[in-house]
């Protein structure tokens, strides 16, 4: 077997290997605020919490919790994935770089934030109509909830209503993140 046809063989092996162990969930790259492409197959393993963000609603606030969720479970396995979206009462209506700098002055926010999108069924990002289709619950509003499994294969869905830092979704992270 020539040198050149070992590396490509070993090459598509790695490739695949990657594309195996990364759920359909996360399989897809997006954009985040600064325009950067994010892979999201880098947040395998991971407990994931995807939630869709505006920062002229009522429940703008919950970015409080979020950062907190993140900043005391991320060492654990959290990440936190904000998808800010204008969909509802035209609550996102800013620029990436605006978002990005009312986020990071506001609240502090240090987690990953993808660039706007949209979230409701029809027109939902290729996560958020995973989501939708996992749990059976699209988005009614800013701050909607979903917690994922390490293994990108079970999720949970929070109404915006439910306060990240609420005892149901933190006894729901706690235990995934528990789960190996």
């Amino acid at each position: 077997m020539s040198y050149r046809l070992i590396v490509a063989t070993l090459t598509l092996l790695i490739l695949s290997e990657t594309a195996m162990s990364c759920p359909d969930l996360l399989n897809h790259t997006l954009r985040d605020l600064e325009g950067n492409e994010v892979n999201l197959c880098d947040f395998s393993g991971k407990v994931v919490l995807a939630v869709n963000t505006a920062s002229y609603c009522g429940n703008t606030p919950q970015y409080k919790g979020l950062e907190s969720l993140y900043q005391k479970y991320r060492e654990s396995g959290l990440v936190v994935i904000g998808f800010p979206a204008n969909d509802f009462g035209s609550q996102e209506p800013g620029s990436s770089q605006e978002i990005k700098d009312f986020c990071e002055r506001t609240y502090g926010v240090e987690f990953p934030m993808m660039e706007k999108t949209s979230v409701v069924p029809g027109k939902a990002n290729p996560v958020f109509k995973r989501l939708a289709e996992m749990t059976g619950e699209s988005p009614g509003w800013n701050f909607h909830k979903y917690l994922v499994a390490r293994d990108g294969k079970r999720a949970y869905s929070f109404s915006a209503r439910t306060k990240p830092e609420s005892a149901e979704v933190v006894s729901r992270l706690e235990a995934l993140l528990g789960e190996k």
